[in-house]
């Protein structure tokens, strides 16, 4: 498939600039408010995306290109502080969906001929992660990659390839480690066990 590379952003674009500045004015907004704000923090996040689901919230502060352009967020995502959202393009995120501090999403990338990044040529790719994942802290998210649902990927990782449904993947670039498992519903963390009584 040929893929045209588009020059997304266009100073001369007027309409284009226009949104781009509401979308950061929300973006502002949301970062300046204070830790009581909940209310207005959740109401913010219904403007500021494309689609934000019931009981999703995000840590202040959080950076996108576009915002409610492009982003589409199910139930109860969470994101803790410095989540990116390099959002030229559409970024899905799936129910109860977990982010550590400073993860990165980049939809996009500009070509290795120099002679098209001198004339600020991009191309935009949308990322899809599934629910239920679990992106550890400084993960990095490029253009057009797919997370599989029930996936963890490890503090650090360059997400560069697909990773499919249910694994543990980790590194740079990251690679499944393996798929998870019984053992992780009897073993939160090496020999740590989950009490389920407990968790009832």
């Amino acid at each position: 498939m040929l893929y045209k590379l588009v020059f997304f952003f266009n100073p001369n674009i007027k309409e284009l600039v226009g949104f781009q500045m509401t979308c950061l004015e929300k973006m502002y907004d949301y970062n300046q408010t204070r830790p009581s704000q909940m209310e207005k923090r959740a109401e913010l996040i219904k403007e500021m995306f494309a689609e934000a689901g019931e009981g999703c919230y995000i840590e202040p502060p959080f950076y996108a290109n576009w915002g409610r352009r492009h982003v589409h967020l199910g139930n109860y995502v969470y994101a803790n502080f410095g989540l990116t959202c390099v959002d030229d393009t559409h970024i899905y995120i799936g129910d109860h969906t977990m982010m550590g501090p400073n993860v990165n999403l980049a939809t996009a990338n500009h070509p290795l001929l120099p002679e098209l990044r001198e004339k600020a040529y991009q191309y935009n790719l949308p990322i899809h992660i599934g629910k239920n994942c679990w992106l550890g802290a400084g993960v990095i998210v490029v253009p057009g990659v797919t997370i599989g649902d029930n996936t963890v990927i490890g503090a650090g990782s360059v997400v560069t390839k697909d990773i499919p449904a249910n694994s543990l993947a980790v590194g740079n670039p990251c690679r499944v480690l393996r798929e998870l498992n019984d053992h992780d519903r009897e073993y939160y963390y090496r020999d740590r066990k989950i009490d389920w009584d407990t968790l009832k």
